[in-house]
């Protein structure tokens, strides 16, 4: 078809052009009027005006993308939690002041009107959340790059907390629709299950499969202050037939529908519980589903302006997001080898120069494996490429290394202890033609502990790249305060470039700076004081340190010590009430994964604990406990700008890296810490006298281990202790239920304490009174607060994508001028 020249209008941004496209919109996009619109109609409007405005920059990056033939990124992950998209769009946009007096012309209030948006429910956490950064930074430095994951209709779940337990109910976050998407129902690929497979004419058949189709759903991802944009494709599974007519015909209406609804459950739920079968099986379709559409589509993209594969390696870089998308390896390689009849040693060394893996696991139990009996069932011709490509693997690093069999079983793809299980992280360190960690410690144990044997074998492909955030969302628009305080000082440049936060340093001292700075802070903790009393009862005052934990719940984040040092800290108060205390509202948040037993008990007791806690008239408002449901981006833009105090206290060695210290940091809070993840890199850039560190480190942990540790002996020893566990373990924060608790009590005491709680209770009790005298002294906290932003300029993730873009994509940013 004959390309036209299209005549359509230029859009501007004032406040008179903003005023007319949503009234526009509202009209003929959403199909109501004034009389008749709903605050939620508004939202809608004024999101369709302000995409409008981002498709003109998406077209044109795209156009330029082509003619520039640029290599390009796909970063493949399994989360994006990406938040609230309106207000990012406007700020990207720089017309947020525009937007506002334009939608207050109409009668609405804009910042009520964004309260209505939800969070786009398509991650759980850190991991999510990065990709989330990662795709903002690509758009900004104008690295030509696609995110591509799933389009989940329920996300993971809504927390509810009840009766001070978690309750999971379904997070339909597409009720209201989503005017940021476009559906594109002509970009659909159909994804194979099953079947099996033979060989003719020289190339091997996947015969007698079941079939679902993937439908495309894009995203404008906008840089920030610049016209590029990126796209985030999101992947919806649909039936090949809708309804079985035979059935339905016949009256049997469950039968008629029934195809159709397995096959779309593959993108209904993200982490399906996995604890079962049918769960475990539901989450190997749903990997196996995105990387099967992705690999078909970047292919497509290539084939467009190329022939034939030989600059495949130069114009394609896949980025595996952990392992979740590790499947993309033998589904390239079999659309390479089976369909487009790539010899297999060519196609491999493609496979080998285009993918790259990050890490996000420390810990060996985490990292993902899968049942060869399953793959033999879901994937065989999958299992096949696996087995194939393992077998000249070891037949490489029996060369490498001798016949030495225990190194052979230890980096086999295959773990053929018990039930033979592919490993999935192997797989993707054989293919990858590099693999980071995400802080320094991270990728030094990472090659010297627990991928040895490969970094042995390949030394080069192992690096580090530190994570990072994107100041746009966690400063600029997560606390309005501050960042207005920073632009009257520094300028605004520091959202382009955050090493300019340094000029702050000078600052410290000044002491109508310091009073501005601790008025911008107290603001944000009124504002959150006032959305906890609405959201839990629960009251509050904002001069007491807000002491913050706010990440998902499980035993390697050590909530546990946390709660136990409120419980020591509930204890000193009750013995001296008239003491002159610092007061202090601790505050938790975070979602438990829906078949973690252990990790939702610590979640009914820290609500417990609260509920004793907040109603002992003898503790007034010395102490609060609060914990703050459904955990998400847009709850962390509230509770993080308010927080003087982030705990950040997992066990040495098992944090790989962190984002929330990073966040946390950004806006002014002091850091009490292990020496784990990213902690080590931030006790570097503000400086030791400024975060508060404590505890084990991982090679103390590991003597420790190595010569016996016994957490019994720490609980008779520490009085303090031993009065807090007894009361877990007799009931006094659960009089209706004695034994409800006595799990923790064991887990901690009897059975291993296998995140050495205890072996850091006194350390990190006696931290926290060095930072209740810190918190004492006004000016010297402040102090401390101003160098933790000063000097976060490195964990931009400005600064991350440009270390992936130079040393690991190898691509260039797209000229859009």
């Amino acid at each position: 078809m004959t390309a036209v020249d299209l005549e359509f209008d230029q859009l501007n941004s004032t406040v008179d052009a903003l005023r007319r496209s949503i009234s526009n919109r509202l009209m003929y996009g959403v199909g109501k009027d004034a009389a008749t619109a709903r605050p939620q109609d508004w939202l809608n409007a004024a999101a369709l005006a302000v995409r409008d405005r981002l498709v003109a920059r998406w077209m044109k990056t795209t156009r330029h993308q082509y003619e520039q033939d640029v290599k390009r990124v796909y970063y493949l992950s399994m989360e994006f939690l990406i938040g609230r998209t309106f207000t990012n769009a406007l700020l990207a946009l720089g017309i947020y002041d525009q937007m506002k007096e334009a939608l207050a012309g109409l009668g609405v209030d804009m910042e009520a009107a964004a309260e209505l948006e939800p969070d786009a429910a398509l991650g759980n956490g850190g991991l999510g959340r990065l990709a989330a950064c990662f795709l903002d930074s690509m758009a900004t430095l104008a690295i030509p790059g696609f995110g591509y994951g799933i389009r989940y209709e329920y996300g993971m779940f809504r927390q509810k907390i009840i009766a001070g337990e978690q309750v999971e109910t379904p997070d339909y976050w597409l009720r209201a629709g989503n005017p940021w998407e476009f559906p594109r129902p002509e970009v659909q690929y159909m994804v194979h299950f099953g079947g099996r497979t033979i060989e003719r004419d020289g190339h091997v058949q996947w015969i007698e499969t079941e079939h679902v189709n993937a439908m495309a759903y894009d995203t404008v991802i906008p840089g920030f202050a610049t016209s590029a944009t990126n796209t985030l494709r999101l992947w919806s599974a649909r039936a090949t037939e809708e309804l079985d007519l035979s059935a339905f015909n016949q009256g049997d209406y469950r039968r008629a529908v029934e195809a159709k609804e397995t096959s779309e459950n593959v993108s209904r739920l993200l982490y399906p519980d996995d604890s079962t079968p049918a769960g475990r099986e539901l989450r190997l379709r749903q990997e196996y589903f995105f990387v099967s559409a992705t690999m078909q589509d970047l292919i497509r993209r290539y084939q467009r302006t190329h022939s034939t594969f030989g600059r495949f390696a130069e114009k394609v870089a896949i980025h595996l997001n952990d392992t979740h998308p590790v499947f993309a390896i033998p589904e390239l390689m079999r659309l390479l080898v089976d369909i487009h009849h790539v010899p297999w040693d060519r196609a491999w060394k493609l496979v080998q120069q285009v993918f790259s893996y990050t890490n996000h696991t420390l810990m060996p139990e985490a990292l993902e494996t899968w049942d060869v009996e399953m793959l033999a069932r879901l994937l065989p011709r999958h299992l096949e490429i696996i087995f194939d490509i393992n077998a000249e693997f070891l037949k490489d690093a029996s060369a490498h290394f001798g016949h030495d069999v225990d190194v052979i079983r230890r980096i086999s793809l295959v773990d053929e202890y018990g039930q033979r299980r592919v490993r999935m992280a192997h797989l993707a360190i054989v293919a990858s033609q590099k693999v980071n960690g995400v802080s320094k410690l991270h990728s030094q144990l990472m090659a010297r502990e627990f991928f040895k044997d490969f970094a042995h074998m390949f030394p080069a492909r192992f690096t580090n790249v530190t994570n990072g955030i994107t100041p746009r969302r966690w400063l600029a628009q997560a606390s309005p305060p501050l960042s207005a305080l920073i632009d009257q000082h520094i300028g605004t440049h520091w959202r382009r470039d955050l090493f300019e936060l340094s000029k702050l340093r000078a600052l410290k001292s000044d002491a109508a700076f310091s009073s501005e700075f601790r008025a911008a802070k107290r603001r944000n903790k009124i504002r959150l004081a006032h959305r906890l009393m609405h959201d839990t009862g629960i009251m509050v005052h904002p001069d007491a340190l807000f002491d913050l934990q706010v990440k998902r719940i499980h035993e390697y984040k050590r909530q546990l010590l946390n709660v136990l040092h409120v419980i020591v800290r509930y204890n000193r108060i009750r013995a001296e009430p008239e003491r002159d205390w610092v007061p202090r509202v601790v505050i938790f948040a975070g979602k438990a994964a829906s078949a973690y037993k252990m990790a939702k008990t610590v979640i009914k007791l820290i609500n417990d604990v609260g509920e004793k806690v907040n109603n002992d008239p003898l503790i007034g408002d010395q102490l609060k406990v609060v914990f703050v449901p459904n955990y998400g981006v847009s709850v962390a833009e509230l509770v993080i700008p308010a927080a003087d105090l982030s705990e950040q206290i997992s066990m040495a060695g098992t944090e790989a890296s962190g984002t929330g210290n990073m966040k946390l940091a950004l806006n002014g809070a002091l850091t009490v810490g292990t020496m784990d993840g990213a902690n080590i890199e931030i006790c570097d850039a503000v400086g030791r006298d400024h975060i508060f560190i404590f505890g084990h480190t991982a090679e103390q942990v590991d003597d420790l281990r190595a010569t016996g540790y016994r957490p019994r002996q720490i609980y008779e020893e520490n009085a303090e202790l031993r009065l807090a566990l007894d009361q877990i373990r007799t009931g006094y924060f659960s009089p209706d239920d004695p034994r409800r608790f006595s799990d923790i009590f064991h887990t901690l005491v009897d059975w291993g304490d296998h995140y050495m709680v205890l072996a850091d209770f006194a350390a990190f009790a006696e931290a926290q009174d060095a930072v209740d005298a810190r918190f004492r002294e006004p000016r010297q906290w402040t102090e401390s607060a101003i160098e933790n932003v000063a000097g976060m300029g490195q964990f931009s993730s400005d600064r991350t994508i440009a270390e992936y873009a130079h040393d690991i994509w190898h691509v260039k940013p797209v000229d859009v001028s």
